[in-house]
């Protein structure tokens, strides 16, 4: 936790019903594939607090509330708790805090993402150690997902202008993405294995369209300016030597988000059938004073 978080909050909450800080995950420890686990966390909050939730704010969306390096306005906060089954952090919910922020826009609050600098020139936020094992990562996504994509479309509905319409739709895009991805990788397996195949015998083939051709060029500029603004922003954070590695590791971070969409679907598709989510809490690592930066 930074130390001029108390007085910025101080200083916002008078004018905001929730004001939400930067968060950003701290590098990754051990052997490399543990840190490439570890920092694929920090690539995704690079971007999504360096630039997705400033838009959010700017276009009049809701804020969601990360659970840390946040605070709640006193009167919001009773306001929330009026909800005799929820209460301000409804116990029930996987995500009960991304809820909240967008129960307070619901009930016309002012969220407010804030991303201001000390005096040495560092970003005002918390740092934490995220989870470094596929295992502990799968989980933790897979809560998220259940909590966001899942029974958060159940729970929190569409309401709101075309703004919140939108963002609530990327916000439950998690599972519609993992299966894209996944038909992504096999398509690409299958494509390498006909490749071989034509090194020995013939592979009849189609000529591909010209709609399709340019469906496929359109689709590759995409991608590349998808990392060319995770690249930008993980530099941004946390140097280029991380940023040059952020593309990379977007091949971690989809296959853990394949599995954590998968396990995400099994276990909401059994709360359907009457087993009751649980709340799978994330082990977290704290870090030492003494060697952590």
């Amino acid at each position: 936790m930074h130390a001029d978080e108390i007085r910025l909050f101080d200083f916002m909450i008078d004018r905001f019903d929730l004001v939400q800080l930067p968060v950003l995950p701290l590098r990754g420890r051990g052997g490399w594939w543990r840190r490439a686990i570890a920092d694929h966390y920090g690539d995704e909050f690079a971007e999504s607090h360096g630039k997705l939730l400033s838009v959010r704010e700017a276009l009049g969306a809701s804020v969601p509330s990360a659970g840390v390096a946040c605070a709640f306005e006193r009167d919001m906060l009773a306001a929330l708790a009026l909800d005799e089954a929820a209460g301000p952090f409804d116990p029930g919910s996987l995500t009960e805090d991304y809820e909240a922020g967008l129960r307070i826009r619901d009930m016309g609050g002012r969220s407010a993402f804030v991303r201001m600098r000390d005096a040495r020139g560092d970003v005002i936020a918390t740092r934490e150690f995220f989870p470094d094992s596929v295992d502990a990562a799968v989980r933790q996504k897979a809560r998220w997902t259940i909590g966001i994509a899942l029974a958060g479309w159940d729970r929190l509905g569409w309401r709101g202008g075309p703004a919140e319409f939108w963002m609530r739709l990327r916000d439950r895009r998690a599972v519609l993405a993992a299966l894209v991805l996944f038909a992504a990788y096999l398509t690409l397996l299958l494509l390498a294995a006909l490749a071989l195949l034509a090194l020995v015998m013939p592979v009849p083939g189609r000529p591909l369209t010209p709609l399709m051709t340019a469906l496929l060029w359109f689709n590759l500029f995409l991608m590349l300016w998808r990392m060319a603004m995770r690249f930008l922003f993980v530099t941004r954070a946390y140097g280029l030597r991380a940023g040059l590695g952020a593309v990379p590791r977007t091949l971690i971070a989809n296959y853990i988000g394949i599995l954590a969409a998968r396990r995400a679907i099994f276990l909401y598709l059994r709360s359907l059938g009457g087993q009751p989510l649980r709340w799978d809490k994330t082990q977290h690592r704290f870090p030492d004073l003494k060697t952590d930066p």
